[in-house]
């Protein structure tokens, strides 16, 4: 099944219901799952009638519908002696697929680029998908300047400037709290520049909700518009927005939402609720996932994030504890 190669709505939907049974069949605690719910997998003829499993399971099972050999194991981020999420991966070339193509949908090819990236916290440790996939988009990229830079901000300063003015096409991939400390030292004026942010004070900074955050950004870098990376340890692919916090996702990735009160109902357009993902580039893992986040589904193609939930480690992991 070549998930990458969607025509349309009905396409997608077929190939999602295909990789509903599948998992429902091999992935031992989303069948557990499924039973404790006494839903019939046969049964199901929709998309919207799929069970979405808590994100939090993957703090707690490995998470496999392949039987093949696990390849990389990403993990999130996470205070110490906090419980992380652990993704197994046994297919290392479905991912890249997935972020490359994606990035491609929306910004083109890589070789394009120098991409920039300033991820401190995520490139101190081991395990972060995030840091992969930046990695893989910084070695198609074909400017000798792309790379990571953790401590050296006045060197990246003095980049973005002199990359700016030369006019090369440039994109700074960063960690919010990082961007942040990057404009407190220097103030830019970029007109070829690209800044895209990946979320996460993590303890670093107070949080601030989005619309502020970007438009101390766009004044600090002297952009019109911040982009945005919504991905997670948990996914295969990630959704993007080019501005106004308005994400879109690739084909093969869907967003619905979801009562907050009762998980197995979904909601319409414009309504507030818990963000559910199909992922089908998580057929070897899991591809419907039920977030901690709350968003707001705008029109078919477009969703926004609006926060997290409070106390939700727990949220809907009572059926599997014994």
């Amino acid at each position: 099944m070549d998930i990458f190669d969607i025509h349309d709505e009905q396409d997608f939907r077929k190939k999602a219901l295909s990789i509903f049974r599948y998992q429902a069949q091999n992935n031992i605690v989303y069948k557990k799952f499924i039973e404790l719910l006494r839903i019939d997998p046969f049964s199901v003829s929709k998309v919207e009638d799929i069970p979405f499993l808590p994100v939090e399971f993957f703090k707690l099972y490995d998470l496999l519908s392949a039987k093949e050999t696990v390849q990389e194991v990403f993990t999130s981020s996470g205070t110490t002696g906090s419980v992380t999420s652990r993704h197994l991966i046994t297919d290392l070339g479905l991912y890249e697929q997935s972020f490359l193509k994606g990035f491609g949908l929306f910004y083109g090819k890589p070789e394009k680029y120098t991409i920039l990236a300033l991820l401190p916290g995520y490139l101190e440790r081991k395990g972060s998908s995030l840091i992969y996939m930046v990695n893989q988009l910084i070695n198609s990229s074909k400017s000798s300047y792309s790379g990571f830079y953790l401590d050296q901000m006045e060197e990246l300063s003095q980049l973005l400037i002199n990359l700016d003015k030369r006019g090369e096409k440039v994109i700074l991939i960063g960690v919010t709290h990082a961007l942040l400390d990057l404009i407190e030292i220097r103030q830019f004026k970029l007109k070829n520049t690209i800044i895209m942010e990946t979320g996460g004070m993590k303890g670093r900074r107070k949080e601030i909700v989005r619309n502020e955050l970007h438009q101390i950004l766009c004044r600090g870098f002297g952009v019109d518009k911040i982009h945005s990376e919504y991905g997670m340890t948990e996914l295969l692919s990630q959704a993007y927005s080019k501005g106004n916090g308005l994400f879109k996702t690739p084909p093969w990735m869907k967003i619905l939402i979801r009562d907050t009160e009762d998980p197995m109902t979904l909601l319409g357009e414009g309504s507030t609720g818990g963000i559910n993902i199909v992922d089908l580039a998580n057929i070897n893992s899991i591809s419907f996932i039920a977030t901690q986040d709350l968003g707001r589904k705008i029109g078919p193609d477009q969703f926004e994030i609006l926060g997290r939930f409070d106390h939700s480690d727990i949220r809907g992991c009572n059926l599997m504890v014994v």
